[in-house]
């Protein structure tokens, strides 16, 4: 499992010199790959499982792969914060593609190990999060051990040579995707489908350097920023806000997170309907940064569920352009 998580690179055994490279959240089996092999050509990919979002996200910035995919979003938690911490802090990056994933966890152990016997279980703390009434239900005395990853505390059970142990690792079982448990038919089931939302389901996005090409507008595409809270005074928010609702522009998300500098220092992190080559966003746009000078875009790309958004008439490019040009005369006179 270690070398999976420094970096040891999967995917076809000859792929080609020019073959795409991806990062993603490992080692194998986690809902990440999962998110990652829907993107189309990946399964031709030199795919490199990396210990953490930072360290996949840092491996786009130094140019050792082309992107990676991390998650982002979790329907029942909410913002992976790592996840929106470093891109919102680090070197600019640029999202192309939003992948869903539905959310299933199975509880695996050794081989032999009953469910009464289990004391402490290890998984990812987005995972715990989602399972604690099941195991308010059915463990009520068994301890959390946090992990890196769905899979990494699966994985570690492993020997290598077809063998499953705890020994050493302090925990008695682990909470993975059921892919780990394909992958590795040596891990005994204890429980399947454990979630306590049975619809739940994460948001991963594809993210690459800010000099890959943008995806060109579908018509159902989403567009997301950070935007820093400039001054901490009644209204701020409002003023941002307004630029978004004047111009017919829907917030799908917003959430605040602290800067990390100063107590009560926040910023925004937004997620919005339509792309920056749509008149309405490209306008509200120009208005957020007139205002927050910091304002960073991350990039506009198409949504999940391929869902179009209704646009008013006032607010479509031909009302926009109309209008532009109306004040471009006038001006000219």
């Amino acid at each position: 499992m270690n070398a999976a998580l420094s970096g040891v690179a999967s995917g076809p055994a000859d792929p080609g010199p020019h073959a795409r490279q991806y990062a993603f959240l490992g080692p194998a089996g986690t809902f990440t790959e999962a998110a990652l092999m829907q993107v189309p050509g990946a399964d031709a990919a030199v795919r490199t499982p990396m210990s953490s979002v930072p360290a996949a996200l840092a491996a786009v910035r130094e140019e050792r792969v082309d992107a990676a995919v991390v998650p982002i979003e979790n329907s029942v938690e909410g913002g992976v914060t790592a996840t929106l911490d470093d891109v919102s802090f680090g070197a600019e990056l640029r999202i192309l593609r939003e992948i869903v994933v539905p959310i299933r966890f199975t509880l695996v152990a050794p081989a032999g190990t009953e469910l009464a016997e289990v004391r402490t279980i290890s998984t990812h703390t987005v995972a715990w999060a989602q399972i604690r009434r099941w195991v308010a239900e059915n463990l009520p005395e068994v301890a959390y051990v946090p992990a890196p990853s769905t899979a990494a505390s699966a994985v570690a059970m492993l020997d290598g040579a077809g063998g499953v142990s705890t020994d050493g690792l302090g925990y008695d079982a682990a909470v993975c995707s059921p892919v780990v448990v394909e992958q590795h038919p040596e891990l005994h089931v204890l429980a399947e489908d454990i979630g306590d939302n049975k619809q739940a389901v994460t948001r991963f996005v594809l993210v690459a350097r800010p000099d890959a090409p943008m995806p060109a507008p579908t018509g159902a595409d989403k567009t997301s920023l950070v935007v820093p809270l400039w001054e901490d005074r009644p209204g701020a928010l409002l003023d941002i806000l307004e630029q978004f609702a004047t111009r017919g522009v829907n917030l799908t998300r917003i959430e605040s997170r602290p800067t990390k500098t100063h107590l009560g220092d926040y910023f925004f992190s937004v997620d919005i309907d339509g792309h920056i080559q749509d008149d309405r966003v490209a306008d509200a746009l120009m208005g957020v940064r007139r205002i927050c000078p910091r304002t960073r875009f991350l990039g506009s790309y198409p949504r999940a569920d391929e869902r179009a958004v209704p646009v008013a008439s006032q607010h479509s490019d031909a009302a926009f352009i109309q209008a532009r040009s109306w004040v471009d005369n006038l001006k000219g006179q």
